[in-house]
C-alpha cells in the first residue's frame, strides 16, 4: 500500500513538472490541445470541435436565398459504391447540385442540413477569395504587393500577396497534423496565433514553386485585416455572406478571446448548402445574380494552374482531372469537399469524418475520385 502510495506520488509530481515545462518553453498550446481533442474522445481535430474555441460569427443577410430544389430532388437512390464509402469514410453530408438547383442531397447521424461542421482548409479558398475583394475594393493592390506593405520585417525578401495565395511564399513551415510539437499543431490551438506566423522566416526563394503551408493563408489572412481595417468575418459577411444569401450565419474560430484573430488557414463552420455557394461563385466568374462580387479575372485566374510543374493548384483553389473532365475545388483536412464542373453546371458538396486511408498532405486522395465517380453514376452521365 505504502508503494503504491508513493508511486501515486511521483507520478502525480512528474506530470506536474510535464506540464511546468511546456509552459515554461512556451508548449502550454499541447495542454489545450490535448484537453479539446484526446479529452473529448478524438485523437485528431474533429469537424464539430468549434464549440472549444473562441469564435467569430460571419453574419448572414436579411434576404437568403436558399437553393431551389431540382424536380428530380432525390428521385435517384446513392449508388451502392457511394453508399459504402459514405459509411466507411464517415460522410455526414453528400449533396450533388444540378443546374443551380439541388439534385441530390442526404445527411448522417444527428447532421442536417442546418449544422455547423468544420470547413478545416476549406477556408484557404475562402480567405483567397478575400484577398480578390481586397483588391477589388482597392485595400490592396494587386498580387504583387510584397508582404513588407504590411509586415515590415519580412523587407528582406520579395514575398509577395500573390506567394501566398498560390503557396509560393518560401516560408519556413512544416505542414504536419499529428506531432504536437509542430508549428501547425501550435497556429491550430496557440493562445497568440500573430506571434506564431510572424516568427516565420523566408528560406526559400519565393514565386518559383508550389509548397503547401498553412502559414501561407494565415499571413494573408492578416494582411487582409490589415489593408482593410475590418475582421475577417465582418468582411467576409458583407462582401459575400449577406449577397450570396447564405440562409444561416457562420463562424471563424479565433485563437482566442484576446487578440480575436481568426484563423485563416482553416475554421469556418457553416454547412454544407452554404459552403456550396462558393462553387456556385466561381463557376459563375464571381458573379451572383447579376451582381459581380468579385472580379472574374481574379475568379478564372484562381481555378489556374500558377505553375506548369504544378497543375494542381491556382491561387487558393485545386484542380484536377477525372475522365475528360476538369474538376476544380475546395478542399479540407478529413475530407470536406466543394467539388464543381463548370462544363456540366455541377457541383459535389462532401463532408465527413475522414478521407480514404490513402490521405497524405497537399495529394489529392482516392476518396475525391470516388465522389465524382458516383454522382456522374447517379446522374447517368459520362467522365
Amino acid at each position: 500500500m505504502k508503494f503504491l502510495k508513493k508511486l501515486l506520488k511521483w507520478i502525480v509530481i512528474t506530470i506536474a513538472l510535464l506540464i511546468a515545462l511546456l509552459y515554461l518553453f512556451d508548449y502550454g498550446y499541447i495542454i489545450r490541445g490535448a484537453k479539446i481533442v484526446y479529452f473529448t474522445g478524438h485523437n485528431t481535430a474533429f469537424i464539430d470541435d468549434y464549440p472549444y474555441f473562441e469564435n467569430d460569427t460571419i453574419k448572414k443577410g436579411t434576404n437568403p436565398q436558399p437553393w431551389p430544389i431540382h424536380k428530380n430532388y432525390n428521385s435517384v437512390e446513392p449508388t451502392e459504391k457511394l453508399a459504402k464509402v459514405n459509411s466507411d469514410w464517415g460522410t455526414i453530408a453528400y449533396l450533388i447540385i444540378k443546374n443551380d438547383s439541388i439534385w441530390f442531397e442526404k445527411y448522417y447521424e444527428d447532421f442536417g442540413k442546418d449544422s455547423k461542421t468544420n470547413s478545416f482548409s476549406m477556408s484557404k479558398s475562402i480567405t483567397t477569395t478575400l484577398l480578390g475583394k481586397a483588391i477589388m475594393d482597392g485595400y490592396i493592390e494587386n498580387l504583387d504587393q510584397p508582404v513588407s506593405d504590411f509586415y515590415p520585417q519580412y523587407n528582406d525578401n520579395k514575398t509577395t500577396v500573390g506567394d501566398l495565395a498560390s503557396m509560393a511564399s518560401g516560408l519556413d513551415w512544416v505542414e504536419h497534423y499529428t506531432s504536437p510539437f509542430s508549428v501547425t499543431a501550435r497556429a491550430n490551438y496557440d493562445d497568440d496565433l500573430a506571434e506564431t506566423i510572424l516568427n516565420q522566416k523566408v528560406i526559400e526563394e519565393p514565386g518559383k514553386s508550389f509548397k503547401y503551408l498553412s502559414g501561407n493563408t494565415q499571413l494573408l489572412g492578416m494582411i487582409i485585416e490589415k489593408a482593410s481595417g475590418k475582421s475577417l468575418s465582418s468582411y467576409l459577411s458583407e462582401s459575400f455572406w449577406e449577397p450570396m444569401g447564405a440562409t444561416d450565419d457562420a463562424l471563424w474560430q479565433l485563437d482566442d478571446s484576446k487578440h480575436k484573430l481568426a484563423k485563416a488557414f482553416c475554421c469556418i463552420s457553416s454547412n454544407a448548402r452554404d459552403f456550396a455557394r462558393f462553387g456556385k461563385l466561381y463557376k459563375d466568374y464571381g458573379k451572383w445574380n447579376g451582381k459581380q462580387l468579385l472580379d472574374s479575372s481574379y475568379a478564372v485566374k484562381s481555378v489556374t494552374p500558377r505553375f506548369p510543374e504544378s497543375p494542381q493548384y491556382g491561387y487558393g483553389w485545386w484542380m484536377k482531372d477525372v475522365g475528360s473532365k476538369h474538376f476544380f475545388m475546395m478542399r479540407g483536412h478529413l475530407g470536406q469537399y466543394v467539388i464543381v464542373e463548370p462544363e456540366d453546371n455541377l457541383i459535389i458538396v462532401r463532408l465527413g469524418h475522414r478521407k480514404s486511408p490513402d490521405e497524405g498532405v497537399g495529394q489529392f486522395t482516392q476518396d475525391i475520385t470516388v465522389y465524382i465517380e458516383e454522382a456522374y453514376n447517379m446522374l447517368g452521365y459520362d467522365l
